[in-house]
């Protein structure tokens, strides 16, 4: 472990305060902090799973460095690979690591566009809701009644996705995992240029309450999270960091590259297989596996042949951890039960 690094894998120490001391001045944010605004944490147990997962993640040098650039300079990591080899797992490795919170994941599909990671508003549900008032008070009509102010009545049908979240005013930065950005629209890494340079955005719904209603509260990505946006607009203190994953199959536009730092995670050694082994399902379990004929000689033989995720083999492993296909001569139907090439001459 080298002494710049702030992301180190081990959570030993707080080494975010260095981030402060070397900030670029063209990725300087000023967002006003809302001390009311809490960022859950990850010791509650409604995250346990998130936990663990970052927990198990086993960094090595080369992707270290590289997530630390990308810390540094407040730009966003991009992480290439083939699929089961842990890019998505690297986000949750950052935030147990620097104890930062919950990642916020933005899933991304076909259809999806940057208003959806940004906010939701659901102007649908408001208008049932008052088509419902109206109804069961037909008088409310006629005779004025003290309501809810304007801010406060949208508020309630507005809900930032994970990329306005992570975008919300705070000393420290949350992690953002854009997820297999590759299959969302040509045109979406474009469209997040402007939000990742500028880190803000705004919500024009509630800009246009500004004048009468400056500050609305609203619902965040975290669980029950509220947050108060004032005149419509979102800006971060600290800027996000910011992990997109993508499976390589397809190329982006040089002008979203040059402002990303990329990682491709290639696939693990024998070693490290053996430690995430050690770490996922126990020491017993990594020296069964070892072994010129073992289930790792066995994963290692086929993945020659075409890509395999990792998981793959931790799931044959469990397999025999439960009594199935135990005996030596069960090896090849174990493999072939579990490890089905992903990609490449040999995939079905």
């Amino acid at each position: 472990m080298k002494d710049w690094w702030i992301y180190k894998g081990d959570r030993s120490t707080d080494r975010l305060g260095r981030l402060g001391a070397h900030r670029p001045p063209w990725r300087s944010f000023d967002g006003d902090i809302d001390e009311r605004y809490q960022v859950p944490s990850l010791d509650d147990d409604r995250y346990r799973s998130d936990r663990e997962r970052g927990a198990g993640y086993i960094v090595d040098e080369r992707e270290a460095e590289l997530v630390n650039s990308a810390l540094y300079l407040r730009r966003p990591l991009l992480v290439t690979g083939v699929p089961g080899v842990g890019k998505s797992t690297l986000a949750y490795s950052i935030a147990q690591d620097l104890g930062l919170g919950p990642v916020l994941r933005w899933p991304i599909t076909s259809r999806t566009t940057l208003r959806d990671g940004l906010y939701r508003y659901d102007a649908i549900r408001r208008l049932e809701d008052a088509n419902l008032k109206r109804l069961e008070d037909p008088a409310a009509t006629a005779v004025p009644a003290v309501t809810a102010s304007p801010g406060e009545a949208i508020g309630k049908y507005l809900q930032l996705g994970p990329l306005g979240s992570a975008f919300i005013p705070t000393e420290r930065p949350r992690v953002l995992l854009i997820d297999e950005i590759d299959k969302g629209d040509l045109d979406l890494p474009g469209d997040l240029l402007t939000v990742l340079d500028e880190g803000r955005f705004d919500i024009p719904e509630l800009a246009r309450l500004a004048e009468h209603t400056p500050t609305v509260a609203v619902g965040t990505d975290d669980r029950g999270g509220k947050a108060r946006i004032t005149a419509g607009r979102v800006s971060c203190r600290a800027f996000p960091i910011v992990v997109l994953t993508s499976n390589g199959e397809r190329e982006f536009p040089p002008a979203f590259l040059r402002r990303c730092i990329r990682l491709t995670i290639t696939s693990p050694s024998r070693e490290k297989l053996l430690y995430i082994i050690e770490q996922r399902i126990g020491r017993e379990a990594a020296a069964a596996a070892d072994g010129e004929n073992g289930i790792i000689s066995a994963f290692l033989k086929r993945r020659a042949t075409g890509a395999l995720a990792t998981d793959q083999l931790l799931n044959a492993i469990q397999l025999r951890l439960a009594g199935a296909w135990t005996a030596p001569e069960d090896l090849g139907r174990l493999t072939d039960a579990t490890m089905h090439v992903l990609s490449g001459p040999d995939a079905t």
